[in-house]
């Protein structure tokens, strides 16, 4: 009888006899022998047909099998160091479910327009199945690192009355009679959960209706927003690089097959350590000076500026201290020098750009009052977030890290839509 196994776990039947749910890869044939390139989701395993050993039927089974046909295989698990996963299976058995016919999505090379309309197949490519292994593991780490730091998982709400840092990329809806908008950022409500809380972090979906084309930009991404209660900008920013580390360094451990897969230099990936390097604002605008950039003192950074930058570290870099003109409301001035902020970005490596930005919050009443009257927004809409400082205030802090970014980042890959399963952009709302 054999056992039901996944891919996965066949080094724990080596020499057994065993069934798995199957689709084919890709098949090749060498006279007498048959070879299918077997997927089951959890791993890659090639099943070997020899002729004078299976049946006249299971031979004739396994010729008739198509790309991304499905089946059972039965056979016996063996090791092969030769093979990408140490096994191979010796097939004596094959029940067909189903024979597939004229997959769109052959090993020729194809337009990422053609790939992008046909996502949902996409996917299954050993490729993009490695990214979205990664991604999970990610996302696994980042849980792993706050829930054994003290910190409660909390869930913002998507739909809100208004902006978190006063733009208008929002993406418009009626809530029934009322106006209300797809969030940009939980931030605002994860300050009122660190008052209750101490220590928190948000992980879900943010929208921005930015008509942005570029290849760190999507509509529709996934965010990590911490944030903490009796914490200054220093405190933060060594939060900020413990976790980092903490999340590559999983990934390295845990995913190292998948980043062979995708070709990814993993040295690159071991080297992100804790401390990371810091500059300033200003340093920032006289190093770009000397590299030959024409840029004000007070204007942001675009991707040239951040990549630039980036080119000298080995290591993610925080900028700190901006502009306050160039930063959100809710930002705390300097006290030594109200003209900047107590702030940073983190920028990754090897031109990848801002994963993290995070500040100190303003925490005197007073100050958040001038700031919506700068900002012209709404007192009364956001009457909610002043009780936050006017009953028991605090200083904290927290940040905001993209994660489909950080899954390029880590990935090494040139745009970010290979880092969600189904990616929204200016122009693609389907599949």
């Amino acid at each position: 009888m054999a056992t039901k196994s996944v891919i996965r776990n066949v080094n724990q039947h080596v020499g057994e006899t065993v069934t798995i749910g199957a689709w084919i890869n890709n098949k090749r044939s060498s006279g007498k022998i048959q070879f299918l390139q077997l997927r089951d989701g959890s791993g890659y395993i090639q099943g070997v047909v020899v002729k004078s050993e299976v049946s006249e039927q299971v031979w004739d089974d396994a010729k008739s099998l198509t790309q991304e046909s499905s089946l059972n295989v039965t056979g016996v698990i063996r090791e092969e160091p030769r093979s990408q996963s140490g096994y191979e299976m010796t097939v004596t058995g094959i029940e067909i479910i189903h024979l597939t016919e004229n997959y769109p999505i052959t090993p020729k090379e194809h337009g990422v327009d053609y790939l992008m309309d046909h996502r949902h197949l996409w996917l299954r490519t050993q490729k993009q199945r490695a990214i979205m292994v990664i991604r999970a593991e990610i996302i696994r780490a980042v849980q792993d690192y706050f829930d054994t730091n003290g910190f409660t998982l909390v869930d913002p709400p998507i739909l809100t009355p208004t902006s978190a840092e006063g733009t208008t990329n929002l993406f418009h809806t009626k809530y029934f009679d009322e106006d209300a908008y797809l969030t940009q950022s939980g931030q605002l409500y994860m300050e009122a959960a660190a008052m209750a809380l101490g220590k928190v972090y948000s992980f879900g979906p943010t929208f921005r209706a930015e008509k942005s084309k570029t290849r760190r930009h999507l509509i529709e991404f996934w965010m990590i927003e911490p944030e903490m209660a009796f914490t200054d900008h220093e405190e933060s920013l060594r939060v900020q690089e413990q976790f980092i580390s903490h999340v590559v360094q999983s990934v390295v451990k845990n995913c190292r097959q998948e980043l062979e897969t995708i070709g990814r230099d993993i040295s690159k990936l071991e080297a992100i350590q804790a401390p990371f390097p810091r500059i300033t604002y200003d340093e920032a605008i006289e190093f770009l000076h000397t590299q030959d950039f024409d840029i004000p003192w007070g204007e942001d950074f675009g991707a040239p500026h951040e990549t630039a930058i980036a080119e000298k570290y080995d290591k993610p870099v925080f900028i700190t201290h901006y502009p306050a003109g160039i930063k959100a409301f809710y930002m705390k001035p300097d006290p030594n020098r109200p003209e900047v902020v107590l702030c940073a970005d983190m920028i990754a490596p090897e031109g990848y750009g801002e994963i993290i930005g995070g500040s100190q919050r303003i925490d005197d009443p007073q100050l958040l009052e001038e700031r919506f009257k700068e900002h012209d927004l709404s007192m009364e809409t956001y009457q909610w977030y002043m009780d936050l400082r006017k009953y028991g205030t605090v200083p904290h802090s927290g940040f905001g890290l993209g994660l489909e970014r950080t899954v390029a980042w880590i990935c090494g890959l040139d745009h970010v839509r290979e880092t969600i399963p189904f990616p929204r952009t200016l122009y693609r709302l389907y599949p």
